[in-house]
Order: structure tokens, then sequence, then C-alpha cells
């Protein structure tokens, strides 16, 4: 037989095989494509989807909420630098303050040049006065009051006649609040209750 008359045979088995992996990988993509799934599978999908959708929401929602926070305390950490941003300029300036008042107080006479450091005394301490207003800087001088720990430095304890136990009955030294927050406690003496004797026990 010549080469001639075995190169068609050749042709047509390969082609036969070509055919043949072609109607076999149709088959198998045909399989997976057209599987069914059961209701059963069916179920199991549905409640993963579900899962993962809780998931994604339960972290959307913590997101939101940290999200939330955060802008708030950022808002109040921007209003405390505002309202308390002067806090040690004021504590600097209290002594200050304070020096022109006993100034004023020591001032005593009547000659022109103590009338006119009175005078200049007065108006430098108006000036202290509306600078405190404008700012919201507060007095706290608790003569009279309920001794308030928060707020007053108790320099003494004393026994006073007339005077209701834990009440303030000198001011040392006036106390300043801030924006409602406490810049320097006033010192008080506060009454204290007489202790009883042994005759008071008989």
């Amino acid at each position: 037989m010549s080469i001639d008359q075995e190169m068609p045979d050749t042709e047509v088995k390969i082609e036969s095989e070509l055919e043949n992996e072609s109607v076999h990988d149709e088959q198998s993509h045909t399989e997976v494509g057209d599987h069914e799934y059961t209701i059963d599978e069916l179920k199991q999908e549905l409640e993963e989807a579900k899962e993962k959708s809780h998931e994604n929401w339960d972290k959307a929602v913590r997101t939101m909420a940290e999200m939330e926070n955060l802008k708030r305390r950022t808002q109040k950490d921007l209003e405390d630098a505002r309202k308390y941003s002067l806090t040690s300029f004021a504590k600097e300036l209290l002594p200050v303050y304070d020096s022109v008042v006993l100034g004023l107080q020591a001032a005593t006479g009547d000659n022109e040049e103590v009338k006119k450091f009175r005078e200049g005394c007065d108006l430098t301490i108006k000036q202290f006065e509306a600078l405190f207003a404008k700012f919201n800087i507060v007095a706290i001088d608790p003569m009279g009051q309920p001794f308030n720990a928060e707020q007053h430095q108790a320099m003494l304890m004393q026994v006073i006649e007339d005077a209701e136990p834990n009440t303030v009955v000198n001011v040392f030294q006036k106390g300043y609040l801030l924006n409602g927050r406490l810049l320097r406690p006033a010192m008080v003496v506060v009454a204290k209750a007489a202790e009883k004797t042994s005759e008071d026990n008989a």
C-alpha cells in the first residue's frame, strides 16, 4: 500500500478522536450547568446567605455607632479646648488680682497720694472684674455656707459659738470657677462642734 493511500485513513482517525473529545467536554459542561439543587441544598444556601447578611449588617451598625461616638468625643474635645484654653493664663492672673485687692485694702490715709493710689486700684479691679465676666470666671465666696470639699479647701477647723458645725466662718482667699470648672478652691476656716467634756458625759 502506498503512502498516499494510508493518509486519508489517518486523518479520519484523528478527526474522529477530536470529535469524541469535543462531545465529552460538551457533556461534562452540560452536566455541571444542568445540576439541579435539592430543597435542602437551597435552604442551606439561603441560611448561609442570611447569616452573612446579618454579619455584614452588624458590622455596619457597629461601625456607624463607633463613628458617631468618635464624632461626639471630637466635638466635646473641641468644646473643652475652646472653654478651658485660658485655664493656665487665668491661674497666673488670679495672684495679680489678689495683690491689687490687698494693696487697696492696705492703702489707708487721706493724703492725695493715697487717694490717687486707691483710685488706680479701684480702676484696675473693675477692669479685672470686667475681664472675668467676659470669660465666665466666677468667684467662690462661701462665707456662711456649708463646707463643700469640691470647691473649698479647709485651712483650719475651729469651735465657733453660734456657728453651725461644718459651716464656713472665714474666707482667707476666694476661689474661682472657669466655665463651671474649678480653677482655684476657696481657702476657708470651718466651724466644728465642741468636744464633749467628762462633765457633759456625766
